[in-house]
């Protein structure tokens, strides 16, 4: 029990450090976003929104390969098994080196072709395209190259560096984006834009691997090859990589099928709505960068009842945390926009919504899908689950072909996210021991009525309110914000969790006081 204690105030702890990361991050983004968007022009925030999701199209083995090193990371830590732990690590650092040469070739070839040959860009800005796309190779290249060195952080939940680092981050990005705005020097912008966020990139992934080298002891690269070690991770990734293109197709991938069908300016609009759901998710997105290491210890540990405790309370706090900062969005999303923007694309207004909706329904899976790569076992499932997300890009392209809005891609996603939600809960029946009658009412039926209860006054009170600006927005943000977090407060917590909230409360209080 002390160490689950211990195990439940560093998930407190690593969340508030990932939170002030996150709020400095996020007030600098909604500054900077404006700033890029008047800056650059719809059309070349469209091209380097579209291009830099045509890199990411290389990105299918590098994304199933680093969910197996965070996953193996953090088990190998779990069991305590340092010299294992030494070996998975300078293993995955070569494969990920050999990996980065592999894909830069790739791009430089299909991806060149694809670029100019296929992709509906003005043939004016062509020539910045092709430096943009040149930049996020080189970025990406990096980041795949560091992906070992991030997921020991992780592993060893040191969220601490990352928040100092993600900072100094924000901080060169926001003169970058201040340089190119306000300098009198005369030059293309966008490629200008892309060549100082790669050097920025280039600092930023110095200063992790330095990190990691003066903190960890298995983080130094030894030239060893473990083939055991290589076949586990191979498989594991293997088996992974339909649902990281799954994923990748989904986002980028419906991305480059606006583009095709509707053109940059859509892909402006989109960049808009990822940029507002990147914002809201990253409040649940860091509770669950805590806590995800903590399950796939506990797994490995074999404590089956704290895994289960943290799959169901992380769902559920994910849930609630998303909903507490969507819902005035939600209902608010016009003046918002014209606010932060002033001017948007059209199709902004209706993506931002539901791409929140959407970011709802999967926030319920991600604990499920921590869980699942603790396992290990993950062939069927892939197969299942990954099979069922492939359906966004084919149903997607079905949709547009027809002559739909591009609004029906989210309508698919959110679709397709509560189909492998129920595929999910059916697989880790078995691969887990997870009850999915349990987690039906533990977690979905609770959000359910949460989420019913704190729309109820909101409603009424933005059909029956007159007017529009910042008193209206005012009010309904504050009549949502005390309606969503007393429903997730009342119905949501059981009680434990109530007192628990209370006495972290009067704890908090009582500081404040004794200063």
């Amino acid at each position: 029990m002390n160490s689950h204690a211990e195990n439940t105030k560093r998930i407190a702890k690593n969340t508030l450090m990932l939170y002030v990361r996150m709020l400095f991050s996020m007030l600098v983004s909604l500054y900077t976003s404006r700033v890029v968007l008047n800056t650059l022009g719809v059309e070349d925030y469209g091209i380097y929104n579209v291009v830099g999701g045509l890199v990411s199209m290389f990105s299918l083995v590098s994304n199933s390969l680093s969910a197996s090193v965070g996953r193996f990371l953090t088990f190998e830590l779990g069991r305590g098994d340092m010299q294992r732990l030494k070996e998975t690590f300078s293993t995955s650092l070569l494969i990920h080196f050999v990996l980065a040469l592999v894909i830069c070739l790739l791009a430089e070839t299909l991806g060149i072709w694809f670029l100019n040959t296929q992709m509906i860009i003005p043939a004016e800005r062509l020539y910045a395209a092709n430096w943009v796309f040149q930049a996020s190779i080189l970025s990406f290249m990096l980041g795949l190259c560091s992906v070992p060195y991030n997921a020991s952080i992780i592993s060893h939940e040191r969220m601490g560096a990352f928040a100092y680092i993600g900072i100094m981050d924000v901080i060169l990005r926001l003169l970058i984006v201040l340089f190119i705005a306000y300098t009198s020097f005369r030059f293309d912008k966008l490629i200008v834009y892309s060549l100082l966020l790669v050097t920025v990139s280039m600092s930023l992934q110095g200063i992790y691997l330095w990190y990691c080298r003066k903190h960890f002891e298995e983080c130094r690269f030894r030239l060893h090859f473990n083939k055991a070690c290589w076949k586990e991770m191979s498989a594991f990734a293997g088996w992974n990589f339909i649902g990281c293109t799954a994923g990748l197709l989904k986002d980028q991938g419906v991305n480059i099928l606006l583009n095709l069908f509707m053109g940059p300016v859509v892909n402006a609009a989109r960049g808009v709505a990822i940029s507002v759901n990147t914002a809201v998710g990253s409040f649940s997105g860091n509770f669950m960068t805590a806590l995800n290491p903590q399950i796939t210890k506990s797994y490995a540990a074999n404590d089956r009842a704290y895994m289960m405790s943290l799959v169901e309370r992380g769902s559920r706090f994910s849930f609630y945390i998303m909903l507490i900062l969507a819902l005035p969005i939600l209902f608010e999303t016009e003046f918002i926009l014209t606010l932060w923007l002033g001017q948007y694309p059209e199709h902004t207004v209706h993506f931002v919504r539901l791409v929140l909706i959407l970011s709802l329904c999967d926030v319920l899976s991600n604990t499920l899908i921590t869980l699942q790569n603790a396992t290990g076992q993950i062939r069927n499932y892939q197969l299942v689950v990954g099979g069922m997300l492939l359906m966004n890009f084919p149903l997607s392209y079905i949709c547009l072909k027809v002559g739909f809005p591009p609004e029906s891609t989210f309508v698919v996603a959110i679709w397709v996210s509560l189909c492998c939600l129920l595929l999910r809960l059916a697989f880790l029946r078995k691969m887990a021991g997870l009850s999915m009658r349990w987690f039906l009412k533990s977690v979905c039926l609770n959000v359910f009525f949460v989420t019913v209860i704190a729309l109820i006054i909101p409603v009424l009170f933005v059909w029956l309110s007159i007017g529009y600006g910042w008193g209206r927005f005012l009010l309904v943000c504050f009549v949502c914000l005390v309606c969503s977090a007393f429903s997730a407060y009342r119905i949501g917590c059981s009680k434990n969790e109530r007192q628990f909230i209370i006495q972290k409360v009067y704890a908090v209080t009582n500081r404040w006081r004794a200063r």
